[in-house]
Parts: structure tokens; sequence; C-alpha cells
């Protein structure tokens, strides 16, 4: 505990507000006012629909993209990070609680509450022991097969809302199996409304912009009117299901939203709770995490500035935790809003301020016009907006590039699909932390011989170069360690039983970082065998680091010869090269 308040005392003074809200200036100002406008146009109906997905009351999908705004504002290293619920995120609350509560009730809605509070408590502790760095374990292989999946997921499971009928399963065979035993009771008016709204938002996507442009609009303007697509037709829908009637006709609307500000609340203290959540709340701190700090570093470059991932865990805990006890749920930075909001000129975090200003301003005056809002339409953006995160290029790509990056990528895909968020996620980490292992254990250990009128040293089978046949020089291109020392020792056997003439085995040492106990060990044994069989081994161009904890240990006095500090001279000094003529 005095480590965190230790921790927390060095963060306080260099808060980013600090920075950015010295030099705040009116242009700044004009700047931000405008992109926080954008932005609230667009994340009026994205937080409406986010809460449903997420399977709780519209309403909190605005209470959960105010308080942290706020917080990100001044805790968040990132000048355009937009912070609020987000498709993916939504997806793992429902799947998290789905099983421990029934949607539309009062525990329902506390199981989301302390979902974002534990969230937030593991993103606030990563980031003030400075331990971003384990994001790192989530590969970007494993998150585009996750989100792409988590996308088609997103999708299926607003079927049942574009077509009226009742469907439920959280992996896709089981949506689509339910969905399939439903088809005869589609609901026409629901599925009409569902597809003109799902065909509008797609054609405003692509279409109304240029068309905009081509009438003669400003560009910004266009813009504008393209990013208020959804606002517009969620107002033409709510007025003709009120002039039409079509909730006595069946079609589901939102019903009644309370007006008002944020609620003051607070998470479950119980352990049984705390203890069912932990897990999904650490997935969810991770996926968030990772999604943030891409979207805010990519911006970040554009701008040539910067973000402090350490800093960003702070800034998302705090939002999350902000978010538990103002009536919301999970929350992280979104991919989309942030870019509108890059795009639209946002200079600083303040333009998230007015944008909460207006969310605020929304949840006081707006709610009670959404009564009569189709929830058809509701789904119709969720699914406009999160197709556009599916990528099956990214299987393409890796099967050329890497097969064990594919398998990660497939198998992350598949079992989001087939298995649930959750363990889909659990299998794609667990397969490239393998398949991480099983490469590390295999380093690439390369015979280098002398190229011709150089003091340089090539791989044998890749280059025309000199070798000796009483020394073996060979490169290790990886740190040894306890996964890897094995081979290097089963290498170097393997040599010495084929080679009679040898006498001399020398590492080349630059490309290793690191070397551990174990390979220490290794190396000691490799030394003692060698000398056995009347070999002797010998370093050459060993990294300072590594050379310091060599120094620290009782492996150099073993070597019983100098540890040469470039391998021309360890050959100069040990043998004499030789023509290979079978070198390629």
């Amino acid at each position: 505990m005095q480590g965190l308040i230790s921790r927390l005392r060095q963060a306080l003074p260099t808060l980013p507000i600090l920075d950015w809200g010295r030099q705040y200036s009116r242009a700044n100002f004009a700047d931000d006012a405008v992109a926080a406008l954008i932005v609230t146009i667009m994340l009026i109906p994205q937080s409406l629909a986010y809460a449903l997905l997420a399977g709780l009351p519209p309403e909190v999908g605005l209470y959960a993209s105010v308080a942290p705004l706020l917080v990100y504002a001044v805790l968040g290293s990132s000048r355009v990070l937009a912070v609020g619920p987000v498709a993916v995120v939504s997806l793992m609350t429902a799947t998290s609680i789905a099983d421990l509560a029934a949607r539309g009730v009062a525990p329902y809605w506390e199981l989301a509450l302390t979902l974002a509070a534990i969230s937030g408590l593991i993103l606030l502790v990563l980031g003030l022991l400075r331990l971003g760095f384990l994001a790192s374990f989530l590969s970007h292989p494993v998150i585009s097969g996750f989100i792409t999946a988590s996308g088609l997921l997103i999708a299926a499971s607003q079927l049942k809302t574009l077509l009226g009928v009742r469907a439920e399963g959280h992996t896709l065979p089981g949506l689509l199996a339910s969905l399939a035993g439903q088809l005869g009771h589609v609901h026409l008016t629901t599925l009409a409304v569902g597809a003109a709204c799902t065909a509008g938002l797609f054609w405003a996507r692509r279409g109304l912009k240029p068309l905009l442009l081509r009438r003669g609009l400003a560009p910004r303007a266009a813009d504008l009117a393209t990013k208020a697509a959804p606002v517009a037709l969620i107002v033409l829908t709510t007025l003709l299901s009120w002039a039409l009637d079509w909730a006595g006709g069946g079609l589901k609307i939102v019903g009644h939203v309370p007006q008002g500000l944020p609620p003051l609340t607070a998470p479950s203290f119980s352990p049984a709770v705390w203890e069912a959540l932990f897990l999904p709340a650490l997935l969810i701190s991770l996926v968030g995490f990772v999604e943030s700090v891409s979207v805010g570093q990519t911006l970040a470059a554009r701008r040539r500035q910067r973000i402090v991932p350490d800093q960003e865990l702070i800034a998302l805990g705090g939002s999350n935790l902000a978010a538990a006890f103002t009536g919301g749920f999970p929350v992280t930075g979104g991919f989309a809003r942030s870019v509108v909001n890059f795009d639209a000129g946002a200079q600083t975090p303040a333009a998230g301020v007015y944008t909460a200003l207006g969310l605020l301003l929304a949840s006081l005056l707006l709610t009670p016009a959404l009564y009569f809002l189709p929830q058809a339409t509701l789904a119709a953006t969720i699914v406009v907006a999160v197709l556009s995160l599916v990528d099956f290029g990214v299987l393409r790509r890796t099967w050329r590039f890497s097969k064990a990056d594919f398998s990660a990528v497939a198998a992350t895909l598949l079992g989001t699909l087939g298995l649930g968020v959750e363990l889909g996620l659990v299998l794609g980490v667990s397969l490239s932390l393998l398949l991480f292992l099983y490469r590390s254990s295999r380093p690439h250990i390369a015979e280098v011989g002398l190229v011709p009128g150089t003091e340089h040293f090539r791989n044998v089978l890749r280059h025309a170069v000199r070798t000796d046949d009483t020394l073996l020089s060979l490169r290790v291109d990886e740190s040894l360690f306890f996964a890897n020392a094995r081979a290097l020792e089963d290498r170097i056997n393997d040599a010495v039983a084929t080679r009679p003439a040898l006498r001399h085995v020398v590492l080349l040492c630059s490309a290793i970082n690191a070397i551990d106990a174990s390979a220490l060990d290794s190396l000691e044994a490799i030394v003692h065998r060698l000398r056995d069989a009347g070999v002797t081994l010998h370093l050459s161009e060993v990294k300072g680091p590594v050379m310091d904890a060599l120094q620290r240990s009782d492996f150099l006095p073993q070597l019983g010869g100098p540890v040469f500090l470039t391998h021309y001279q360890a050959v100069q000094a040990l043998g004499t090269p030789q023509p290979q003529p079978q070198a390629v």
C-alpha cells in the first residue's frame, strides 16, 4: 500500500492537464468546441445503442460518457482520445454478467457498476506499478482476430432486434440456431424499419459526403452533416413511430428514459461478486487498454506528439472508477469517436470536457423525446458501427507472412465465435504464448565464415565464405535463457561428434542481449564437455551488460582464454580460414 501511495504522489505533480492547461488559448477553445459538437452528435446514438448492447437501459450509455471524459481530461496523456462505451467492451460486459443476473433488473446494473470498478482498480494498479508492458502479451494478430470475431458476434446479436424476434446465445452457432427457430415470427414492420435504417446508415457513411460536396456544400459542413446522419435517422424514425403508432402494432420502442444528471451509484462490495467478476474485468481491462493505446499512439504520431502508456493506464483506471460511481459501465478509448475527434480538429483533452457538457444537456433535455425511438434504429446503428471492425484481410496477410501468427488469428477468431468472447480471447493469448515459447526454444543458430577480402562474417549457407576445419564459428541470434539453452548444447554436441578435426568453438555473441542462470549453467556444461573432448570454447563480441553479468559469475575463469573484442580477432588468433567450395 505504501508503494502505491508513493507512486501516486509521484504521478500527481506530472498530471497531463498541467502541461496543456498552461498553454490553452482562444484558438484551442474554438477548435475544441467545434470538435466537441461533432463528437457529441455522434455519441448520443452510439451511447444509447452500446448501453442496450451491454444489456443496460439506454440512459446508462449517456451516464457512462460523461464522468469518464472529465476524468480522462485531467489524467490522460493523449490530446484527442475520446473515452466512453465501445462495442467490444459492451459485448464483453454483457457476456460477463449474463449468467449472474437477468437483464432489466437492478442487480444486473449493479454488476455492471462492479465490473467497471474492478476494471478501474486493475488498470490503476497496473499504471502505478508501471506494468503497461503486460499488454504486450496480447499480440496484434490475436487482437485483430478477437475484434473481427466480436464484430460478427455483435452484429449477429442485433439481428433479433432488427427482426423483432426473441433469440438467445453467446456464440455465433447458438445465436444463428436460435434465430433460425424464430424466422416464422418475424415482425414485418420491425424488419422494414431495421433494414431501411441499416441501408441508410451504410449509404450515409460512403455516399452522403460526396453527394453534399457535389452540391456545393463546404467540406467542414459536409463532414458535420455526415456525422449527424445517425441523429437525423433517430429523429425521423422517432417521429414516424409516434405519428404512425408503430408501438401499437408491436414494434419495440425505447420507452421511458429518465431525465436528469448521472446518478451517484456504488458497486457491490461482495467478495463472491468480486471473485466471479475478476477474470472478466481483467480481460476487459487488457482489451480496452490495448485498443485505447493503439488508437492514441496512431493519432499522436500524426501530430508528432506522444502518449505515455503507464499514464494511460492511470487515466483509464480513473475513468472506469468514475463510471462505476456515476451509473455507468466499463469504458475505454474508442476508435471511431477518437478519429472523429481528431479529424474535427480537437487540440486538447478540453474537447472531451465540452463533449461531456453536451451529453449532460442531452440527459437533461432530450431524453423525453426518445420515448418512441424504435429499438431497431439503435440496433442498425450498432450493426453499421461494428461491421467496420471486421477485417478478414488479417487472415490472408498473416497466412502469407507467418503460419504461426495465422494459427493464432484463426484460433482466436473461431474460438470467440464458437466458445464466446472470454474463452476465445484466452485461447488466442494462450496459443500466442505457446508459439512464442516454441519459437524461443528453437533459436536461430548460424555457422558463419569469413567473407573474402573483409573482416565480416556471414552464414555459410547463404554466402561464399572461408572456414577452417579446426574452428567452428556459431552466431546465436537470440538471448540465451532456460527455454533455448538446450538447443545450443545440442548444436555444439552434434558438431563435435561429426567433426574429428575440430579444436575450437567460438560463439559470436553480437545478437545475445541477455543470459539467464539456466543458460549460464548450460554454458558451463558446454565448457567441461568440450574440454573432455579436446575442444576449447571461446566468446567474441560480447555486449557490455552481458559481460557485466558474466564477470559476476565463475564462468569466465573456466574459459581459460580471453573474450575476443571482435570475431575477426578470434579467427585470426585461433585458425587459418580455408575456402568452402560448397557455399551458396
